[in-house]
């Protein structure tokens, strides 16, 4: 007796980190795996994102599991800044990691490319590194032309794995839009840039997210372990598979559901999304576009349905994990977040260089006044570091919010703010952000499954009803002090040398 295809394959890939998530129609995880994920040295030197390895881990995953074969929907999340290009049959050079250095232009090279991206169409600023996909299309042509000649059809990341499972090509809007330079959000076209370099012609194309490409098929069944007659949707961008448990037009999500003690948070309210993982992904659907700053790298990403989402982001995993300096996230108490504001212990930005608002400054931390040397595990203990680095965080987080809803001072931000990914699990971070931003209501989800590839889920089955949003309401703690602190670490930040 064949068994029925009542699961859903969800592959999650971050830039730290991959997943393989098996979850069943009632939404629960049936199976799950994981791997770290890192760039690799490509044959043409440079480093590059690990497709293959990546590719070999899943196939031998879900052929040695066990409910693979129930499987009849598949859809990949992705990180964003992730091209990937094809000859005649195969890939015509390895994608880049976004993180090599040697993609960030220098001199009249910078010049030029900046004055060809038009941020009041684009919504696109400029990033460190890669993180302007179009820049990795630039110097891949330029300094290996023979490889790009050889370029047939190019697509974003999840639509690599999409054409993987199924050999039909396809672009989707919610990773042409975010920080490329190659999309125009509020026209819904490809850029002046894209157009003039040639690039908007080589994209597959465009498709909606949830849309099916078509079954893996019996040649590809076998490699993967799948069903051939699984369903192939189109894909998406990771932070706007969070983004679309909650945009309206979904069956079932447009109004978020609560903890019975939360009640039910009215669907008009101003929204703020924080997707948090190696990047920290703030999205306000709604705001004023007119709110953006290049220099403060806000962008206009772009939903699944094609409308322009303001949005602001750090690398908060990354530097959440600097300020640990070894400590488990964990450790942090109130009582441990209070001592690190009696003893006025700032963390001043920042500690990733790879975008962010304040991305190019070094970040350093001080007490009382003075600059703590070396390793923070030799001045602060396990709970005041985990204290900090929530603390941190949640400065930034209510910052960039203000700056996203015109609210510079914070306190007069108003709405809902929503935290998905591992800084929801963080009571810590969650108590102190609600503190910073007293008119918000703030929620952290408190679905098991992460909100990318939760999200990604309902993509394969939109419309359908799926399960609404389950969000734990957050108290209100007081922090004697927190209001004072975050006027002296504003004023901090505001004097170092403006970064752009």
């Amino acid at each position: 007796m064949e068994k029925p295809l009542d699961l859903t394959l969800v592959i999650d890939i971050g830039k730290s980190n991959a997943k393989l998530l098996l979850i069943d129609a009632q939404g629960a995880v049936v199976e799950r795996h994981s791997r770290a994920n890192a760039s690799v040295t490509s044959p043409l030197g440079y480093p590059a994102l690990d497709v293959q390895g990546l590719q070999d881990w899943m196939q031998a995953t879900l052929r040695a599991s066990a409910n693979a074969r129930r499987c009849g929907h598949v859809i990949a999340s992705t990180h964003g800044a992730a091209l990937v290009a094809l000859d005649e049959k195969a890939l015509a050079w390895a994608p880049l990691d976004y993180e090599f250095e040697a993609l960030a232009l220098e001199g009249a090279a910078h010049t030029a490319f900046a004055a060809a991206n038009n941020f009041c169409k684009t919504l696109s600023p400029e990033l460190p590194a890669g993180l302007n996909a179009a820049r990795q299309l630039h110097w891949l042509q330029v300094t290996h032309p023979e490889a790009w000649r050889s370029t047939r059809t190019l697509m974003p990341y999840a639509q690599y794995w999409a054409w993987l499972l199924c050999g039909v090509a396809s672009s989707e809007v919610s990773s042409l839009g975010c920080h490329t330079h190659l999309w125009n959000p509020q026209a819904g076209s490809y850029s002046s840039l894209a157009v003039a370099r040639g690039w908007a012609a080589l994209f597959a194309p465009l498709r909606r997210a949830w849309e099916v490409l078509g079954p893996v098929g019996a040649a590809r069944a076998a490699a993967w372990g799948l069903p051939a007659d699984c369903q192939v949707h189109v894909g998406v961008h990771d932070s706007n598979a969070c983004l679309a448990r909650y945009i309206a037009g979904h069956q079932g999500t447009a109004t978020p559901t609560t903890h019975a003690a939360a009640g039910q948070a009215p669907a008009a309210e101003a929204l703020t999304l924080v997707s948090s993982g190696t990047w920290t992904v703030l999205m306000a659907p709604g705001a004023p576009s007119q709110a953006l700053r290049a220099e403060n790298d806000m962008l206009g990403n772009v939903d699944v349905t094609g409308r322009m989402t303001p949005t602001a982001r750090f690398m908060g995993g990354r530097e959440f994990a600097a300020l640990l300096d070894g400590a488990s996230p964990g450790a942090a108490t109130p009582q441990s977040a209070q001592a690190i504001l009696d003893t006025a212990t700032l963390a001043v930005p920042a500690f990733s260089q790879h975008g962010g608002p304040f991305a190019p400054r070094a970040g350093y931390v001080v007490r009382d006044g003075k600059h703590l040397q070396g390793p923070l595990s030799q001045h602060l203990d396990d709970a005041q570091r985990a204290a900090l680095a929530a603390l941190y965080c949640a400065q930034i987080t209510a910052w960039l919010t203000g700056q996203l809803w015109n609210a510079p001072d914070t306190i007069t931000a108003q709405g809902r703010v929503i935290v998905e990914g591992p800084l929801a699990s963080n009571p810590v971070y969650m108590q102190l952000l609600q503190a910073l931003l007293p008119q918000t209501t703030c929620y952290a989800s408190s679905d098991a499954v992460e909100g990318t590839a939760r999200g990604a889920w309902m993509l394969a089955h939109w419309g359908a009803g799926t399960p609404g949003v389950e969000l734990q309401r957050i108290a209100s703690t007081a922090f004697p002090g927190l209001r004072e602190y975050h006027q002296r670490w504003r004023a901090e930040v505001s004097a170092q040398t403006p970064h752009r």
